[in-house]
């Protein structure tokens, strides 16, 4: 059967905070069996913890703020997005204070400290979250839906009223190398009057075209231009997936949004979460009897 999965080893990952501007780092640490991902805050007495879950969401607006008693921390998605990926079940993911390194704007360093130290099965077996029934939810124009697929399928539209974005579309199953290849390297981006607000407020201080895409009105002003023709629905999609850990389960089923950001994803799983009739809980089992049996839908 497929089993559960957490990181051979530690490793960590250097950078600066996307608020503070200042050095901090993050640190994987394989976790027990059935634990499920949880952000620690090693420099605070008594090494306090909040679950990565539907239920510690406490903030959606520019990025996902997980909050537990002793503190909240902001921007995970980026580096929950490498653990949707790779299937990692259990991990902990000890900080050294209060942000996550942005590094490069990307989940691609955090996909790469992974992919150093690799991964180890434990003697528990997964749990998917096996989508039944199609599941909508929706917001003025902003769409979000899942259906059932053998596998994880994601389809992202975004449209934005600039001349350097407009529509763009991405439809991908998702798995480790297609992640790395077509996710991974996509870029967070920001526009020039709403970084300038957000600092204005003392926040995105350490926000850069290092570590992010900017835009004015009209253009792309990193001189480099773009990783991809559509790095912004990518960078979408990525967000996407690192938000989809918060359902504490690896889906199986095919996600499609239409303009929706961390809020409409967070809506969303909080729905599937309280709908138990459109999905299954299910392991699957190694030999082909059983691979077939799920194939052809249980």
């Amino acid at each position: 059967m497929f089993l559960q999965k957490t990181l051979r080893k530690r490793v960590s990952v250097q950078g600066n905070g996307l608020h503070s501007g200042k050095p901090c780092s993050l640190t994987f640490v394989p976790a027990p069996a059935n634990s499920g991902v949880h952000f620690v805050r090693s420099d605070m007495p008594g090494r306090p913890s909040v679950k990565v879950e539907a239920a510690s969401v406490s903030a959606t607006g520019y990025a996902t703020t997980l909050s537990g008693p002793a503190f909240s921390i902001s921007t995970v998605e980026h580096c929950l997005s490498a653990l949707s990926a790779l299937r990692v079940d259990n991990l902990f993911v000890e900080l050294d204070g209060p942000e996550i390194p942005i590094c490069d704007g990307s989940a691609k360093d955090f996909l790469q400290a992974i992919q150093s130290v690799g991964l180890i099965e434990q003697e528990q077996p997964r749990k998917y979250c096996y989508i039944t029934q199609p599941l909508y939810f929706s917001e003025g124009d902003k769409q979000a839906y899942v259906v059932p697929y053998h596998g994880l399928r994601l389809t992202v539209t975004i449209d934005f009223p600039h001349p350097k974005i407009g529509r763009e579309k991405l439809d991908l199953d998702v798995n480790e190398v297609s992640f790395a290849r077509e996710i991974a390297p996509a870029r967070t981006f920001g526009f020039l009057k709403d970084i300038e607000e957000l600092q204005k407020r003392g926040l995105a201080l350490g926000g850069s075209l290092d570590n992010a895409i900017g835009l004015d009105d009209l253009e792309i002003l990193n001189p480099e231009g773009l990783r991809f023709p559509d790095e912004f629905v990518r960078h979408k999609a990525l967000d996407a997936l690192g938000d989809l850990v918060t359902l504490s389960m690896p889906m199986m089923g095919h996600l499609v949004l239409y303009k929706a950001g961390h809020d409409i994803m967070n809506k969303l799983v909080r729905k599937i979460i309280s709908t138990p009739e459109c999905y299954k809980l299910v392991e699957l089992g190694a030999d082909v009897t059983d691979e077939a049996r799920f194939r052809s839908g249980l």
